[in-house]
């Protein structure tokens, strides 16, 4: 499966944005996906991940209550929906998949991932 993230740019401190993750491949459905970021000097973390049933969804303590991740197979999209945004958030956004997965927040168990989207958040 090849993946395609899109949707990220520059917003204000308390903005909002909504990722996409468009994939290739007629078995999308099988896959879950996880969003992960890395800013600059700094390890590439977890942010939200959904399972390939889409009934299981898990975010980092930092993004609760803030983000919202769902997934559309029809149109073999997964969008992550981040509000209340701060400079903190600034990262490289990058969505990956596992088959058959249940939303691992390991980018390890991951095998497949996009280009990266750039998220800045401007105070």
């Amino acid at each position: 499966v090849q993946l395609q993230a899109s949707g990220g740019g520059l917003v204000q401190v308390g903005g909002s944005l909504r990722l996409s993750c468009v994939a290739s491949g007629r078995t999308f459905s099988s896959y879950a996906v996880g969003w992960f970021r890395q800013a600059p000097g700094k390890e590439r973390e977890f942010v939200a991940s959904i399972s390939f049933t889409g009934g299981t969804t898990h975010y980092a303590d930092s993004m609760k209550g803030r983000s919202t991740i769902t997934r559309d197979n029809a149109k073999n999209t997964v969008y992550l929906q981040m509000n209340n945004l701060k400079p903190g958030d600034t990262a490289v956004y990058y969505c990956a998949a596992d088959q058959y997965g249940l939303g691992s927040p390991r980018r390890h168990d991951y095998h497949y991932w996009g280009q990266g989207t750039l998220v800045t958040v401007s105070s």
